[in-house]
């Protein structure tokens, strides 16, 4: 069943069920995913595509809660913890720290970087490697931590 399906199927179950947190958010996922295939140029959408736009609704959603937390703001901040919720139950799991690392490490072997100067040698790599399974930032701190 494709992310777009089980999106659908998501919704349909919310509103019997009258969970009125998770249909926002999964009605919020279908809308970006209808931006995706209104798009230009764009035939069909992916999984692939849809992971992507995830990721992408989910750092919006962290960005915005830690905003909202730093302003006290709990109100707004249990919207978005639901929605992050919801969001995080359709991505693939994420890579833990150690595992970020790890690859990184082999990574740095791969492509025979000796310092920060091979920052930008490694960075793409590493990002392509574990781009729809580990965070962007946790990838560029354990690069540069590495590379420091």
């Amino acid at each position: 069943m494709s992310l777009i399906e089980q999106i659908n199927a998501g919704i349909m179950t919310a509103m019997k069920a009258k969970e009125q947190d998770r249909l926002r958010a999964l009605r919020g996922i279908k809308s970006a995913f209808l931006l995706l295939k209104t798009a230009e140029g764009v035939s069909e959408v992916t999984d692939d595509m849809c992971i992507k736009a995830l990721q992408k609704m989910a750092k919006q959603r962290k960005d915005s809660l830690d905003i909202f937390v730093q302003q006290g703001r709990e109100d707004l901040a249990v919207i978005e913890r639901a929605e992050l919720a919801v969001i995080e139950s359709f991505l693939p799991a994420q890579m833990s720290a150690e595992e970020i690392e790890a690859q990184v490490k082999a990574i740095i072997a791969e492509t025979g970087a000796a310092g920060m100067k091979d920052l930008g040698k490694v960075m793409p790599a590493a990002m392509k490697a574990m781009g729809g399974v580990a965070d962007g930032k946790l990838i560029s701190e354990a690069v540069k931590k590495l590379l420091a």
